[in-house]
């Protein structure tokens, strides 16, 4: 009997095997957007068990478990790690037709070289096979990214890191880049409580003493230059649209002063300084020649009672319904119209705003760059089988596929890589049934060409990672 994750698992005619096995399959990986911990690649422990490299912190099998009814103590709670594991294999047999279950056995097989469908009948044998092969230095934290082709993996870093960790990396003799990318939320979400403690933290590391937005931007021009010492060239953010209020520098210097006296400020002009923020932001990615990804349209932490129990990440986030199309055209045509727009990723959670990303992402081109706006690849709750095929389909139709920077994790777990194969089979099965049916010429060397491109030479092209990295006196 055929197995399940076989040579030719989603690859549906003998062109798209070709273009998966001649052209994608061994592409090395530059995965420029994750969650994993640094510390964790920097230490290099091995893991004790399976829950802990593979259940823990994962709110996607967190969701499922809890969908079936599971009680929380095997997932968050105080069970223990065996019984964890134990009722995340009850769950895999219902999870059909969700991407987890394609995602499970692909991580079974392509790390552990386990084959067999995880379920309570095998789920003991699964966990002492894998917990055995857990204690081999191949499967160090390190060595697990290696094994997987990974040439660059981004992490995701607050602007008051200090890095070390990342320095740690850069001076040992590890071949995968670990680059850090910078994710300022601290210094854009005014309204939170903790605001005013960011900002003083900022000035304390920078020297800097912050009473304006003159002051506040020279701060973050030093965390920024700190980043791109240590080979930083993606920002990121997390947001539930892009801000384009008008605002004028008095407004902007009277919001942040009241804030830093610790007085409550308007929904306006909560608006209006994320506005002016981001557009500063922007200003100085571009004369460093990052790459600016906006997440937008999530709503987060809907559910008090389980985030009151679990803290933050707990897998209560959906997607939203926020209008997006105004914002972003004037969030970018504001700083392109000053020719400080960076380079720019637009990932939307909500598959209704598909079309509106992939035509504004049209809107803004740079010469000499290809696709200098992208339509990101999909996002979160789309990051499956049909919403791939749909991210692919209509940046395909409203503009070009070929210069697509392609895939990334987006995880916080070390076994989630095997995502970028799956993205490849459903990329060279689209291309691959076209070809069968006559809607794209038989020119095997040239379209094979363009899946190298996408999953691989454009990231290259694009974000310019540094060739070497050099130890560089920076401001801390």
């Amino acid at each position: 009997m055929k197995k399940f994750i076989h040579d030719d698992f989603l690859l549906e005619t003998d062109y798209a095997k070709e273009l998966y096995h001649n052209y994608a399959k061994n592409q090395p990986i530059i995965d420029f957007h994750c969650h994993l911990p640094v510390n964790e690649i920097a230490e290099n422990k091995n893991f004790v068990n399976m829950t802990q490299v593979w259940i823990e912190g994962d709110h996607y099998k967190w969701r499922a478990m809890r969908a079936l009814g599971i009680e929380e103590r095997y997932i968050t709670g105080n069970a223990t790690d065996e019984e964890k594991f134990l009722k995340w294999a009850e769950t895999v047999p219902y999870a059909l037709r969700n991407p987890l279950y394609h995602w499970t056995h692909m991580e079974l097989i392509r790390y552990f070289g386990v084959d067999k469908i995880l379920s309570p009948k095998t789920a003991a044998e699964i966990y002492s096979i894998c917990n055995e092969k857990l204690e081999s230095p191949d499967f160090s934290p390190q060595n697990l990214l290696y094994g997987m082709k990974a040439e660059v993996v981004c992490t995701t870093d607050d602007p008051l890191d200090n890095l070390c960790d990342h320095n740690q990396l850069r001076e040992s003799d590890y071949p995968v880049k670990i680059l850090p990318t910078f994710r300022p939320d601290g210094l854009i979400d005014i309204e939170k409580h903790g605001f005013t403690d960011y900002l003083s933290r900022l000035s304390e590391i920078t020297d800097i003493a912050i009473s304006d937005f003159e002051s506040l931007k020279e701060a973050i021009g030093i965390r920024i230059d700190f980043f791109h010492a240590h080979g930083c060239r993606l920002s990121d953010h997390g947001l539930i649209h892009a801000y384009g209020e008008a605002f004028t520098p008095d407004q902007i210097d009277g919001i942040l002063k009241l804030r830093l006296e610790g007085k409550s400020i308007t929904g306006k002009e909560v608006a209006q300084y994320k506005s002016a923020i981001m557009h500063a932001l922007g200003e100085l990615y571009a004369k460093k020649n990052w790459v600016m990804q906006l997440h937008l349209g999530p709503i987060r932490d809907t559910n008090q009672a389980v985030l009151s129990k679990i803290g933050i990440n707990a897998g209560v986030d959906s997607i939203g319904d926020y209008q997006q199309a105004e914002h972003l055209a004037k969030f970018l045509n504001h700083l392109n119209k000053n020719d400080s727009l960076p380079k720019t990723i637009l990932y939307n959670s909500n598959p209704s705003d598909n079309e509106v990303f992939a035509t504004m992402a049209g809107n803004f081109t740079g010469e000499g760059v290809k696709s200098k706006v992208q339509f990101g690849a999909a996002w979160w709750f789309l990051d499956q089988k049909d919403g791939i095929e749909d991210q692919l389909n209509i940046l395909s139709n409203m503009g070009l596929l070929s210069c697509s920077v392609g895939m990334l994790t987006d995880s916080r777990s070390f076994l989630s890589f095997p995502r970028h194969e799956y993205y490849r089979r459903v990329l060279c099965n689209i291309l691959g049934n076209d070809l069968k049916a006559g809607l794209l010429p038989n020119d095997m060397e040239w379209i094979g060409q363009i899946v190298k491109d996408i999953t691989y030479n454009n990231a290259k092209s694009f974000f310019q990672f540094p060739s070497v990295m050099k130890n560089e006196s920076v401001k801390t």
